[in-house]
């Protein structure tokens, strides 16, 4: 059974910076395209970034040239550096496959205060 474990998450001040991990168990995690959302408080979950299993990524709008998604795929893990960090940014934020394929793991909350 396929489970996300997401980790890293905290509260900044804003300009901080964070690194969320998340750990995969299961299998075949080398060939997922991959993917960050989050879910701030009264709104829905929205893709943050995505890396497909070539290392090519991809971002929204909001958090280009601030966050870098990236994956070891020996260690069936993923990453997401946040630099410059916004109040906006506060959220839960959660990983899966680039079309949210499994359930949901528990998410790791960043609170960013202005």
């Amino acid at each position: 059974q396929v489970q996300f474990v997401e980790s890293g998450g905290g509260s900044v001040h804003a300009g901080g910076s964070l690194r969320l991990s998340c750990d995969y168990s299961g299998f075949f995690f080398s060939r997922l395209p991959m993917a960050w959302y989050r879910r701030a408080p009264g709104k829905q979950r929205t893709l943050v970034a995505r890396i497909t299993r070539d290392m090519n990524t991809d971002y929204a709008d909001s958090v280009k040239g601030r966050f870098t998604i990236s994956r070891d795929n020996t260690k069936k893990m993923m990453f997401l550096q946040m630099n410059d960090l916004k109040a906006d940014d506060t959220a839960v934020y959660y990983c899966n496959t680039d079309s949210a394929t499994f359930t949901w793991g528990q998410g790791t909350q960043v609170t960013v205060s202005s």
